[in-house]
C-alpha cells in the first residue's frame, strides 16, 4: 500500500513509518521540518495545499498524526497552537480527500483517550464510554476541585473529532484512533522519561496513586494499525472509533511499582498532589497529564479477536527495559 502520514515526524509517527516501511509499504511522511529518513518525507505547513497533494491522490491510506505536543503550560498561545495544529490540518485533509479524483480508501485520524471522563469507577470503551465535561458544562460530573485545564483537553479532543467528521468523504472510510500513551524505548518518549525518573529514585506514586493509567506497547500499536489497514470495516460497529490502548489499565501506584521493579530500583520517592502542581509548573507542563484517571479499554479490538502481544504492563516493561539496554 501507499501510505501518507501527515505529521509523522514525531515519536509515534517515526515508530509507525519505520514499521510500515519494514513490512513492505511505501510510506511518505509530511512534516514542517523534513529530514532524511529511510522513507520519503515532504514539506507541508498543515494549513495550505502544496506539491504534497499529488502524493495524497496516489495514496491508498492516510494516517494523520498532526498535533502540537500537549506537554506544555496551557496558556493562551499554547492553547491556540494545540487547537490549530490539530483542527486545521484535519479540515484541510478532509477538503482535499473529498475533492480528490482518486481518494484514499482509508483515512485514520489521531485522537486521544483523554476524550473520556476522569474515570475511577468503571472502564471507558468505544460503546459506553462517556465524554468528559466540556468547558460549558463544568461541574456536571467531574469533581468540583478539578482544574479548568482538564476540561480544555476534553474540548480539544471533542473539536478534533468534530473536525474529522465535518466533511463527508463517501469514498473514504474514516477511523478515529483514540490512543493512550505509546510506550517504546525510543529516546524522548514517555517510557524513556518515566524510566529516567525511576533510575533517579523519583519513580514513586503520583498524587493519590489511585488514578488509572492507560498505555499501549509500540508493537501492539503497529500491529493494530496493520489490522485496520487490512480490515477497516472492523471499526464500523463503533462508527469508526477505535481505542488504541492495552486491555489492562492500572492505578498509578501499581504502574510505577512495576516500572521500578523492571529497572531494579529499590527507592521511588512519591509526589503528593501539591508537589506535582509545583513540579509541573516549574517544568512548564500541566498536572493533568499525570493526575487525570484514564481508564480506557479496547473492547472493539477484543471483540474482534485481536490478541495483544503485551496485554499487561509487567510484560510490556520487561520487553521495553530489555530493548532499552541492548547487549
Amino acid at each position: 500500500m501507499r501510505i501518507l502520514i501527515p505529521g509523522g515526524s514525531g515519536q509515534v509517527g517515526t515508530i509507525l513509518a519505520r514499521h510500515l516501511t519494514h513490512v513492505g509499504h511505501t510510506v511518505t511522511v509530511l512534516s514542517r521540518t523534513p529530514s532524511s529518513q529511510p522513507w520519503k518525507t515532504l514539506a507541508w505547513d498543515g494549513l495550505t495545499p502544496g506539491p504534497w497533494v499529488e502524493e495524497l491522490h496516489r495514496s491508498d491510506a492516510v494516517i494523520n498524526l498532526s498535533g502540537r505536543s500537549v506537554n506544555c503550560r496551557y496558556n493562551a498561545e499554547n492553547r491556540r497552537e494545540i487547537f490549530d495544529s490539530r483542527i486545521k490540518p484535519t479540515l484541510l485533509l478532509g477538503e482535499l480527500i473529498a475533492a480528490s479524483p482518486t481518494p484514499p480508501r482509508i483515512w485514520m485520524n489521531a485522537s486521544t483517550s483523554t476524550f473520556y471522563r476522569n474515570a475511577y469507577d468503571r472502564p471507558q470503551d468505544e460503546f459506553t464510554g462517556e465524554l468528559g465535561d466540556l468547558p460549558s458544562e463544568r461541574g456536571t460530573r467531574e469533581p468540583a476541585d478539578q482544574p479548568e485545564t482538564w476540561s480544555f483537553s476534553i474540548d480539544v479532543a471533542h473539536q478534533w473529532e468534530a473536525a474529522f467528521a465535518a466533511i463527508p468523504t463517501p469514498q473514504t472510510r474514516k477511523i478515529r484512533l483514540r490512543s493512550s500513551m505509546v510506550m517504546s524505548p525510543d529516546a524522548g518518549g514517555v517510557f524513556s522519561v518515566l524510566s529516567r525518573l525511576v533510575r533517579l529514585g523519583l519513580g514513586g506514586s503520583v498524587g493519590s496513586g489511585k488514578q488509572y493509567v492507560s498505555w499501549i506497547h509500540d508493537i501492539d500499536f503497529c500491529r493494530i494499525t496493520d489490522l485496520l489497514l487490512e480490515h477497516p470495516e472492523l471499526a464500523d460497529a463503533t462508527n469508526g472509533i477505535v481505542n488504541m490502548t492495552a486491555p489492562n489499565p492500572l492505578p498509578n501506584r501499581e504502574f510505577m511499582q512495576i516500572l521500578r521493579q523492571g529497572w531494579g530500583a529499590r527507592i521511588g520517592l512519591p509526589a503528593t498532589k501539591w508537589m506535582v502542581e509545583i513540579g509541573t509548573f516549574l517544568m512548564r507542563t500541566e498536572s493533568e497529564l499525570v493526575l487525570k484517571s484514564r481508564r480506557a479499554v479496547p473492547t472493539l479490538l477484543l471483540n474482534e479477536g485481536y490478541d495483544f502481544v503485551y496485554p499487561t504492563w509487567s510484560s510490556a516493561v520487561t520487553n521495553l527495559v530489555r530493548r532499552s539496554n541492548p547487549k
